[in-house]
């Protein structure tokens, strides 16, 4: 028969060591819902930085658009000035003295406009002689020609440009229309005649 003190000491072991795992329990829980909560937070975080991430690209992106379009408007209304000038210097022809100082004077403006625009990116194109393209160039005349094949720029009538790789202005040019009617017409005798002298040889052989 057990005594009262060894079934008081085999009790408490009981009910400690129920206390032990219920609290071994609560701990688990607890730790498992903090560990769902710190998911929970961290795919709440790394939601919110790559939404900022995204908006500061997407602001650098609008302010860099901005800042592109303000220099094209800009530069757009310059370019006029810069026709202005292309065009004083193909019709000078300076004899004086004072008039050639004058034209030295001028020619060293026109060079330190032109540095400007290349500083900012701005390029002229070169159009003759190439195919025509109507994301660079705007046709305005076209006119039959015998050097050129068809949709070749033949003429520049107003100079265009690139801004760091991008149109600012279109080239207005004169495209060809590849050999006129005349050419045409020209060849077309010669092909008559050789149709002729063989007509001519089969109507011998036959007399023959």
């Amino acid at each position: 028969m057990d005594s009262p003190t060894a079934s008081a000491t085999v009790d408490a072991s009981t009910e400690s060591a129920a206390d032990n795992s219920a609290r071994l329990e609560q701990l688990e829980r607890e730790h498992s819902s903090l560990r769902e909560e710190h998911e929970t937070l961290r795919s709440q975080y790394m939601r919110i930085a790559a939404d900022f991430d995204n908006f500061r690209k997407r602001q650098s992106r609008d302010q860099d658009d901005l800042k592109l379009q303000l220099t094209c408007s800009t530069l757009s209304e310059i370019l006029p000035v810069v026709d202005n000038f292309e065009r004083a210097r193909q019709q000078l022809n300076p004899e004086s003295e004072e008039a050639q100082s004058l034209h030295r004077s001028y020619q060293g403006l026109y060079k330190q406009l032109v540095d400007v625009l290349k500083q900012l990116g701005v390029a002229p194109m070169r159009v003759v002689g190439q195919d025509f393209d109507p994301t660079l160039h705007e046709a305005v005349l076209r006119e039959p020609s015998d050097e050129h094949h068809e949709d070749v720029v033949i003429e520049e009538l107003q100079r265009g440009y690139h801004l760091n790789g991008r149109v600012l202005r279109h080239a207005m040019v004169k495209v060809s229309m590849g050999p006129g009617p005349q050419g045409g017409a020209a060849a077309r005798p010669d092909a008559d005649a050789d149709s002729s002298s063989a007509e001519t040889g089969d109507s011998s052989d036959a007399s023959a």
